[in-house]
């Protein structure tokens, strides 16, 4: 099993610590803009995003594509 994980760039990484990280990165305003999803407009919170990320699996692939692109493209 660690075979599959050795290319995943998600591997180790929380959806909390993923989702902080791009907040540092971009702020809410710019994290809104770049993946549409109201949890990032109106009264942002990471506990709220988490909660809806969690539930809501095409808005969680988004932001971890994003959090990909961001950070391990380079």
């Amino acid at each position: 099993m660690s075979e599959q994980q050795i290319n995943n760039p998600l591997h180790g990484i929380t959806l909390q610590k993923l989702l902080e990280q791009l907040v540092a990165h971009y702020g809410w305003e710019q994290l809104a803009v770049r993946v549409r999803i109201n949890c990032f407009k109106q009264d942002p919170s990471i506990k709220s995003s988490l909660k809806f990320l969690r539930k809501t699996p095409w808005a969680r692939a988004e932001v971890e594509q994003l959090f990909i692109t961001t950070f391990h493209s380079r």
